[in-house]
Formats: C-alpha cells, sequence, structure tokens
C-alpha cells in the first residue's frame, strides 16, 4: 500500500522567525512544509499585522492541505485571532514570541519579577538600529531615551544562538539604552515542538495519520 504523502503546509510567519523557523525546518526534516515571511518591520506597525496576514493566506489557500500562522497576538488586540477565525486557520499560542521562546511559565516569573524589563531576541540583537534605535526615533531625537525607557530596569536577551558576537552586542545595546543585561539561553523555546507537533500530528478532516 502507498503510504500517503504529507499534507503540503504553508506557514506564514513573522520575518523575525526567519532564521528559527528555517532551522527547525532543517532539523526535523520537515520537507512538505513551506513558509512565507512578511516583514519584522511589521513589529512596529502591529496594526498592520492581521490584514497583511489575511491577504497572504487568501492569496495562496489553494496551493497547501493547512496553513499556520507564525505570529503570536505581537500587539494586534485580539485582531490577528478574528482574522484565524474568519479564514479558517491556526497561530502560535500566546502573546508574543518571547513568551514562545522564554516559555509561559518562565516568561510569566520575569514579568512578575521585573515588569519593567525590556526583552531582545537574537534578531533584534542582529537589527537594534533599524528596529529600536531609529524605528523608534532616538537617532534624531536621543533626548526621547528617558521617555521610552524611563521606567525600564534591565534588558534580558532571549538568545537562541550560542554567539559570543550577539552575546556581546546585546551587552552594548543594554548600555546604549542605560539598563542592566541579563541573558537567558532559550533555545528555540516552544516554538520547535509547536512546528513540529502541527506538521506532524494534526492532519486535515478525514485524512489519516501522516508522518512529514
Amino acid at each position: 500500500m502507498t503510504k500517503a504523502a504529507p499534507p503540503r503546509t504553508l506557514i506564514v510567519a513573522c520575518g523575525a522567525l526567519a532564521r528559527e523557523i528555517q532551522a527547525i525546518i532543517s532539523l526535523n526534516d520537515l520537507h512538505s512544509v513551506s513558509v512565507e515571511y512578511l516583514p519584522g518591520r511589521l513589529h512596529n506597525h502591529p496594526e498592520q499585522i492581521p490584514e497583511r496576514v489575511r491577504t497572504r493566506i487568501r492569496a495562496v489557500r489553494g496551493d497547501y492541505d493547512r496553513i499556520l500562522v507564525g505570529y503570536a497576538d505581537c500587539g494586534t488586540g485580539g485582531l490577528l485571532d478574528k482574522v484565524c477565525r474568519e479564514e479558517g486557520v491556526e497561530r502560535l499560542p500566546g502573546a508574543h514570541c518571547y513568551e514562545i521562546y522564554a516559555g509561559p511559565a518562565d516568561f510569566a516569573t520575569m514579568a512578575d519579577e521585573q515588569p519593567g524589563t525590556f526583552y531582545l531576541t537574537d534578531y533584534m540583537v542582529r537589527y537594534f538600529d533599524i528596529i529600536v534605535w531609529s524605528g523608534l526615533g532616538l537617532d534624531r531625537h536621543p533626548e526621547l531615551l528617558p521617555t521610552y525607557f524611563g521606567n525600564y530596569t534591565r534588558v534580558v536577551h532571549l538568545a537562541h544562538d550560542d554567539d559570543p558576537e550577539l552575546f556581546a552586542a546585546a551587552q552594548e545595546q543594554a548600555d546604549r539604552l542605560g539598563l542592566a543585561y541579563e541573558r537567558l539561553d532559550c533555545g528555540y523555546g516552544d516554538l520547535e515542538q509547536i512546528i513540529v507537533d502541527h506538521v506532524r500530528i494534526r492532519t486535515p478532516s478525514g485524512a489519516g495519520s501522516v508522518s512529514a
């Protein structure tokens, strides 16, 4: 009996997760999975995320058996969930990627211990000047630094890669913000298991169990 081909899966994902999702796909031999990325700069404009996601879903729906939205809520205030319900797709669980990387329990503990925590992922460390410094206008108006960060007490770098250059860059960025620096080596956090489970376990209605 011929083994059924794995369902064709598309992840419509935030560009800030690009390196990590591609690594997860490679590590787990998820050959049936394709990924399309929306610009990471949408982090600064979360109100645009829901309709940008909807547009991509509708453009490719007929080409795939199922679609996963590679965003958490990401500041959309529930509007991305509304789009997902209307389009019949799932998104990553959680409020934001920081929670996915750190894990809900550890993230909740950090948030309770020091609410004034500014989180950096490896992506944000690599593009700090674009996303944070110039994104918030601090390159043009450095006097705004206390306005934006006056209530923060520390930077926590949620590190995925064992990269001393990234660690040093994150420390320097914390210094620029005038904040203490801490690092949490979390790897891919819950992201890997979420993607693997979605691809390998969940199947289209009426289909048998398949493996990617």
